[in-house]
């Protein structure tokens, strides 16, 4: 008698949401204002506006952009804008922060475009481990979007899940 084996996790109707697909696609280039600093401390309008004028900015195409300044240095409100409004037109995304911060903000952004009636009234499990490490934020969230549509969210693996929400029969 040949024993027939059933994948439960799969006839269970439990949508996976794995939060790493909402990561940006490849590196994130930092634009870094102390390389345009005289010194590595005083900003010179002049010489910081013939500079952003000569850069080639098509290298940020449709890429994700942190900007940042990694010296202590005052700079004047200005020149962040000045900057964004060159790369504005050719990234995917620009944020002020560190990587780290832009690919957090990143992500949020992209959880929040997540069209909610997609998960309606589903059984949801939030991947929780993975290759690249998620943060908490992002679980925060993808909870808050989701709660209000859904049966359930779990969090985990299918086969290895622990309950978050549970919506209650009325």
């Amino acid at each position: 008698m040949q024993e027939t084996f059933v994948n439960k996790v799969a006839e269970s109707g439990l949508i996976t949401l794995d939060l790493e697909t909402f990561l940006p696609k490849g590196e994130i280039l930092v634009f870094d204002i102390k390389d345009y600093l005289f010194m590595g401390l005083i900003l010179k309008e002049k010489d910081f506006r013939k500079a952003l004028q000569e850069h080639d900015w098509t290298k940020y195409q449709d890429r994700v952009v942190a900007v940042t300044c990694s010296v202590d240095a005052i700079i004047p409100v200005w020149a962040y804008m000045l900057i964004v409004s060159y790369l504005e037109p050719f990234s995917a995304f620009i944020h002020f922060g560190s990587e780290e911060q832009t690919r957090e903000a990143f992500l949020i952004q992209q959880i929040k475009q997540v069209d909610q009636e997609t998960y309606k009234d589903q059984r949801v499990v939030v991947k929780g481990c993975g290759e690249t490490p998620i943060p908490a934020s992002a679980y925060f969230y993808i909870t808050s979007m989701l709660r209000p549509v859904v049966k359930s969210i779990m969090y985990g693996e299918p086969c290895s899940t622990v309950p978050v929400f549970k919506k209650k029969a009325n």
